[in-house]
């Protein structure tokens, strides 16, 4: 399996066009950029050269940098955990604190080797150093063959089609409350979803990453006001709040693995890692993108999570922002925030899994009426799963207590150690004893949790206490 060196898909390097090491060419020869290139197409192939302790390293003469990396991880991941990771740390009680820490921490480490491991093939194998849509399957099909390619498909496209539903229910909910705030008028939610569908369907058109960084951009920007002003909003919140008064519950084990699922959904964003990684102009240098993302990711959850249970306890709302009752002017700042976040996010998540769909039907790079058609396809499927479950929170918790723990903990962890372990015409790689253990051990929290996790979410889902119908049986919600 280690030395099979033929794509395993045609259009991994783009027809009429080779990759070759730069240390084997003159220093004349090599691709050269065109600025006429399409923007879908990849318009400048790696330059690449030997470095002591690595087998190559990448360079692009444009894409994404470091800086910018780290805002599109922010805005893809920031948003929703916001709103959830309150009522989250309520489900599993004042450890839920820590296991952010611990999830944060976990996640991160994960997502460096993740980067590695897009690294490593394509260091190996030449025909993924051209455009590849599906980055994340092509590291399980180095790996395993079909065995590590499917299983990573398959929960990468449930990951992010989730999600993507989770920010269009969270951008109606919060477009309704503002509805409401401003007219006093009790404005359909499942009309608001169709609505929010259309306006976002021309912008899921847009190719990869390197075409709308500035979404990224807008998203984290959003992000990072909401977060700052819905903490001072729960201070400023506590003033009516007798603090000695308020009740933290106990977690049973159905909530806190309840809770549990919607902190690993909150750190859930290495199924688009591999996608936004290709795009940038130095891959190799992900991991400093990861640091800082998660660095201004763990700054934004720990304070808004521990002050919203602190102040609110057991009447923390599943979405935080239903808890600022005396402070009017800020909630709707906040959720006006939140929907520019939650719609431009969208963008972001939904484009991974759109490209490999379009892998799937063979669709071509550049801009095409078939890749609108499929593309509105997809929007407009997330739109009937959005009016068939209208309750963010159920999703929620099922794809952080599913799919999220094996995109997370448990894919990254044995890809990692298999792609060390892999003999080649390459340079070999020695995991050290430590590192081994860890990603063992995260590797089992994750299938021990995301079972547990799953179950705890099922249970929920057919509880007639928190079932909620569809919108086209209950008429609207």
């Amino acid at each position: 399996m280690s030395n099979d060196k033929r794509p395993i898909l045609p259009e991994a390097v783009l027809p009429g066009e080779s990759i070759v090491p730069t240390n084997t060419l003159p220093k004349t020869d090599g691709p050269q950029h065109n600025p006429n290139n399409n923007a879908d197409d990849d318009e400048s192939f790696p330059e690449l050269n030997k470095i002591p302790g690595d087998n190559l390293k990448f360079s692009k003469t444009n894409g994404l940098t470091v800086l910018t990396t780290a805002v599109f991880i922010v805005g893809e991941m920031a948003g929703s955990g916001i709103l959830a990771l309150p009522d989250a740390v309520k489900n599993t009680g004042w450890i839920g604190i820590v296991l952010i820490l611990a999830c944060g921490l976990g996640a991160g480490f994960t997502g460096v080797r993740l980067g590695q491991c897009w690294v490593i093939v394509q260091s190996r194998y030449t025909e993924y150093q051209g455009h590849v849509r599906y980055p994340y399957p092509a590291i399980g099909y180095k790996c395993f063959g079909n065995y590590g390619r499917y299983p990573v498909s398959f929960c990468i496209n449930f990951t992010l089609f989730g999600v993507s539903t989770v920010f269009l229910l969270l951008a109606a909910q919060n477009i309704q409350s503002l509805i409401f705030s401003w007219t006093g008028t009790h404005f359909s939610y499942c009309i608001l979803l169709i609505i929010l569908a259309a306006i976002l369907l021309p912008l899921s058109w847009l190719g990869t990453p390197n075409d709308f960084w500035f979404v990224g951009v807008g998203a984290m920007a959003a992000t990072a006001v909401a977060c700052l002003l819905l903490f001072i909003g729960n201070l400023l919140e506590s003033r009516g709040v007798d603090i000695s008064t308020v009740k933290h519950t106990r977690p049973t084990f159905q909530s806190f693995f309840l809770g549990f699922g919607a902190i690993l959904f909150s750190f859930g964003g290495h199924a688009a890692y591999p996608t936004i990684q290709h795009d940038m102009v130095e891959p190799q240098k992900f991991p400093k993108a990861i640091l800082i993302a998660y660095s201004t990711i763990m700054c934004m959850y720990i304070p808004v999570s521990s002050s919203g249970y602190f102040i609110f306890g057991d009447n923390l709302q599943t979405n935080v922002l239903q808890n600022l009752n005396t402070q009017p002017v800020i909630r709707q700042i906040v959720e006006v925030l939140i929907i520019l976040h939650l719609m431009l996010g969208f963008i972001i998540v939904i484009n991974p899994l759109s490209q490999e769909v379009e892998e799937l039907f063979k669709i071509p790079h550049s801009f095409n009426w078939k890749r609108c058609l499929l593309r509105s396809g997809i929007v407009c499927l997330v739109l009937f799963v959005g009016e068939s479950i209208p309750h963010f929170g159920v999703i929620l918790n099922l794809i952080g207590g599913s799919s999220t723990t094996f995109l997370v903990f448990v894919f990254p962890s044995i890809f990692y150690l298999k792609l060390c372990s892999m003999k080649g015409d390459w340079d070999e790689i020695e995991v050290e004893l430590w590192e081994k253990v860890l990603l063992i051990i995260l590797c089992s929290i994750g299938v021990v949790g995301g079972v547990a996790s799953t179950v705890s979410t099922i249970q929920s889902m057919v509880d007639p206490k928190t079932f909620v119908p569809p919108c086209y049986v209950n008429g609207g919600v």
